[in-house]
């Protein structure tokens, strides 16, 4: 197996240019056809990239070894920009002109939801946003599969890592979206439960790196900590500003950031940032979907190893194996009804759970630190 570097075209199974592009034979018509829609370009590009390039990894994997019930998967993926309303036209047509079983690894709280109503009309499974947000999750909807863990998982995750070492005085810096109020309020509500208050707030417009105001406001709180929950882009340059203002207290992002993107934007002034992260560690060795995930990443000639590509990686395998259970016949009821039949399913060390009535498939958290070099410590 092997991705190799596509030129900067657009093909039929791939709208968007210079990404690693699968280099075997094409699928039949009888592919199982998955579509996805992310940011491929512009300021949010290494998300929709990561998570795009683990998940054709494990496709890819599988096609190589007879497919599905004989069948091949073919993932088209249309950029977005990460743009809402090009999020709704890429679905219409994933919809109507490709007539894919089911969306997958759309990123974005914000273009996600400009989605829903569309998917959730087409009746079409809707699996694995790349979200966190309680709007995907309450009210329960039957067309969505959520792989990780919500904001709130992670907000409660963090403030508890935060009062280990004492720290209580916490400010939050917040992308101006679905995105950054979903993680706001997951962060409002976490510090409420432990009898806290945020102490400061500061906010940037989605697409924006124009921080200096927001560094003014949560320098002057002087808080402990500072959780970011914005893009990586402006995340950088927050902490850039702060840091070159003489701050000095935790920085603690959520995971949607994107952690190694975060990590290559910081640079050198990186080193202590910490990332919640709903993945198992992409460098680690310890169980079955870490070694799995590195053999399938080295394979590729594209061993880019990151947080995103594991998930990617992890919600294809999950994918996949709903495709097994619903049999070489699948349509999208029957992929819906065999996917809420995996109770406690095993991927090698990461287990999801589906039922029908409950999609959360996972809760599970844990901390990681950029190091020297923009190298994670786990």
């Amino acid at each position: 197996m092997r991705l190799l570097l596509a030129s900067c075209a657009i093909s039929s199974s791939l709208s968007f240019a210079c990404l690693p592009a699968i280099a075997k034979d094409r699928v039949s018509d009888e592919a199982i056809v998955i579509g996805q829609s992310a940011p491929f370009s512009g300021p949010s590009a290494q998300l929709g990239t990561d998570f795009n390039l683990g998940a054709r990894t494990y496709f890819q994997l599988v096609n190589e070894n007879g497919g599905v019930h004989g069948r091949k998967i073919e993932l088209r993926a249309k950029d977005d920009t990460y743009d809402p309303n090009l999020t709704v036209q890429n679905t219409n047509e994933l919809l109507d002109k490709e007539h894919v079983l089911a969306l997958f690894g759309y990123v974005g709280t914000t273009t996600t939801l400009a989605a829903l109503p569309v998917i959730t009309a087409a009746q079409v499974p809707f699996f694995a946003p790349v979200s966190g947000a309680d709007a995907l999750r309450e009210p329960f909807n039957r067309y969505v599969f959520n792989i990780r863990a919500s904001y709130h998982d992670e907000a409660e995750y963090i403030i508890d890592q935060l009062s280990i070492t004492g720290i209580k005085n916490v400010a939050v810096f917040y992308q101006n979206d679905a995105y950054g109020k979903s993680g706001l309020d997951a962060m409002v509500k976490a510090n409420e439960k432990r009898g806290q208050k945020v102490s400061a707030t500061a906010m940037v417009e989605r697409h924006s790196t124009d921080v200096g105001a927001a560094a003014s406001t949560l320098q002057a709180a002087k808080p402990a900590a500072v959780v970011l929950i914005s893009s990586y882009s402006s995340s950088a340059a927050l902490v850039k500003e702060m840091k070159k203002n003489g701050y000095t207290g935790q920085f603690v992002s959520v995971s949607f950031v994107g952690g190694k993107a975060l990590a290559d934007e910081l640079g050198s002034v990186g080193a202590g940032v910490m990332v919640s992260e709903v993945v198992p560690f992409p460098w680690g060795e310890a169980t079955p979907i870490q070694r799995e995930y590195a053999a399938a990443m080295h394979k590729t000639g594209v061993p880019r190893f990151s947080f995103g590509s594991m998930e990617g990686f992890v919600a294809a395998k999950t994918l996949v194996e709903g495709l097994r259970r619903a049999g070489r016949e699948v349509t999208r009821a029957k992929l819906i009804a065999a996917l809420e039949t995996m109770t406690n399913w095993d991927a090698g060390g990461f287990r999801v759970s589906f039922s029908p009535a409950n999609h959360n498939g996972s809760h599970s958290v844990e901390m990681t630190m950029i190091g020297t070099g923009g190298r994670f410590v786990h």
